[in-house]
Parts: structure tokens; sequence; C-alpha cells
């Protein structure tokens, strides 16, 4: 096996293999980086910033975006962290730790909800109105349903605020019938909408940017688990069955 090969190993294998021991930081210097990330980086806080694995050096985590910038503050790495001696990615670990948070803190008022009579798994799925592989899951949501999946859904329009996407969000989230409306929405049709306070399509917005999707559709499992892009019925079946007997 080539060393390459081994590294690609360790990033499946970092998802089950046991708990990272918690790492000591010095005082001074963590609150001078603290302070330096808070100055430079609008979006990050001084509790963002805590000690690494690595000496010499801090991690930078809001949701499951993590970096690591150096003691003095100077240099600023993405990446994966992998320890090879325990064969664990650590940054995938803090990702996955920081998405089950996540998806443990939403209401079931701050989602469009399709729910089976039997509810024997349940994901989160980030999505888009307009996306054609949102519009194909959504499609199917029957054949999910009947798979006692439940769909979380979570209003994520990729083009940002003032799209037509995110003008279609905020229509759905004030309809009297959301998931109504979010199906008429898919397949183009027209719905019924009021005015409301719609500002939970921006903390949606924001909760997918600390996910770290890439793009939509985005399923995040319950333990922290991000599935990039549209899976079939069978297959998220199964992806949830492996999940739960791990």
């Amino acid at each position: 096996m080539t060393r390459a090969t081994k590294i690609r190993s360790l990033l499946v294998a970092s998802l089950t293999l046991g708990s990272v021991p918690a790492f000591a930081a010095d005082d001074a210097h963590l609150e001078a980086v603290r302070a330096k990330m808070d100055e430079m980086f609008q979006e990050i806080s001084p509790e963002h910033v805590n000690a690494s694995p690595i000496n010499g050096w801090y991690t930078v985590q809001k949701g499951s975006i993590v970096a690591y910038v150096s003691e003095d503050g100077r240099f600023l790495l993405q990446g994966d962290l992998i320890d090879l001696d325990q064969q664990v990615n650590l940054s995938e670990r803090s990702r996955v730790d920081a998405r089950r948070t996540l998806m443990s803190s939403i209401d079931e008022d701050e989602v469009i909800m399709f729910s089976p009579e039997e509810v024997k798994y349940r994901v989160t799925v980030f999505t888009d109105v307009d996306c054609g592989y949102c519009r194909k899951l959504h499609s199917q949501i029957d054949d999910y349903l009947a798979r006692g999946i439940e769909i979380r859904y979570m209003l994520y329009p990729r083009n940002g605020p003032a799209s037509r996407s995110w003008s279609t969000s905020e229509d759905i989230w004030c309809a009297r019938d959301r998931s109504s409306a979010l199906t008429a929405a898919k397949l183009d049709h027209s719905f019924e909408s009021n005015k409301c306070d719609s500002s939970a399509i921006t903390k949606q917005y924001m909760m997918g940017q600390d996910v770290g999707l890439s793009g939509t559709p985005a399923i995040v499992l319950d333990d922290g688990t991000l599935i990039s892009g549209y899976l079939p019925p069978d297959a998220l079946n199964s992806r949830l069955q492996q999940a739960a007997a791990n």
C-alpha cells in the first residue's frame, strides 16, 4: 500500500475510531492569537480559537469549518490534520462533532418536515428550490417516507440574498402550508403566501454555511455525517442502516 493510499484510508477510518484527547494551551499566546483573529475576521470570535494537537499551532473552528493558525498569528492553514499514530483524521472528527451539535439544536418549528407514520431514521436536507437534484430528491419524497426516513428540510438558496430563489424561499416560509408550498415551488407551480417574519431563511442559510456544505442538496445525518449531493431512497436507506449499526 502506498503512502497516499494509507492517508486516504485514514480519512475513511477516522469516523469509526475512538475519541481524540484534549490538548492544553498557553493562555498568553492563545489570547494574543484570539485577539488577532477577532480583529482580522469578522465572522471569527475569540471562543472559536482554541488549543490544537500541534505544538505552536491553534485550532480555529466555526461550525464545521476548521483551520489552524500559528502561535505567532502569522500563518493560517486549512486542510485535514491526520494523527498517523492514532489513525484519526482530527479535522474531520471536529467537523462531524460540530455538525452533530448543530443537528441536535434544530427545533421542529425551524424546518419543513416530511414525516412517515413510523420514523426509523431522520435526516436534515439543505435544499434549493431551483437546483435540479434537489427537485429530483423531492420528487421521490414518498419513497423516502416509505422506508421510514423522516426528511427535515432547511431552505438554502445557494445564490444568496437578493436572488430569486431567496425570495421564493421567503414566500414558502410565509405560506400557511409550507410543505405544500415547497412542493409547488419545486414544480414551478404558484402557491399562496402571506407577509411574515422570514428571518428564518437567513438563519437556515447561515447554518448551511456552518455545516460546510459545498452545494445542494446536502444531507446531514443526526450523527454529523455530511453527504454532499443526491442519494436515491435505497442508497440513503443503506447509509442510514450502516450508520445505525456503527
